[in-house]
């Protein structure tokens, strides 16, 4: 008999096995453009299902699994971030930059104002960590975000080397 812990690492196993078979003509395409950068490395299928449980079943009503991903990986080349920043000379390299900088590159590349969350490191430095960019219903599409949330950056980030 299992207890409640045992049944959920079988339920998730079992749903990371359904996922991965679900998206398995993606795997390649998410391998380059949704890869985890945790530690360790190498379980994407666990990163993915949980994006998916976080993100993804929000969509559920009008998108299936592999279309969530489809889309994701589409948003992410139409976004094309690092080039947005790079183009403006901020760059992932451990260094600082003005957060109006990052927000202005970003909005200059995608056309949409981005907000930015940081985390802070264990010296204190305030890092970038995530940028949200709003999508229409269909998921096609950047809109403007009707409202942004309250984040904990400076003024300035550390845009760190990943």
């Amino acid at each position: 008999m299992y207890n409640g812990a045992d049944s959920l690492v079988i339920l998730l196993a079992e749903f990371e096995a359904s996922s991965k078979q679900l998206i398995s003509d993606l795997t390649s395409s998410l391998q380059k453009n949704l890869p985890t950068l945790g530690c360790p490395s190498g379980v994407e299928i666990q990163f993915w299902t949980h994006e998916w449980e976080k993100h993804g079943t929000c969509s559920e009503s009008s998108l299936k699994q592999h279309d969530y991903f489809e889309i994701t990986v589409n948003l992410k080349q139409k976004a094309n971030l690092i080039d947005a920043l790079t183009s403006e000379g901020i760059q992932a390299a451990g260094n600082s930059y003005n957060l109006s900088s990052i927000k202005e590159a970003i909005e200059k590349g995608v056309g949409f104002t981005p907000f930015i969350e940081c985390n802070v490191d264990s010296s204190d430095n305030r890092q970038l960590y995530q940028v949200y960019l709003c999508v229409d219903t269909s998921g096609s599409n950047f809109i403007q975000c009707p409202v942004f949330l309250h984040g904990k950056c400076g003024f300035e980030i550390e845009f760190s080397i990943f």
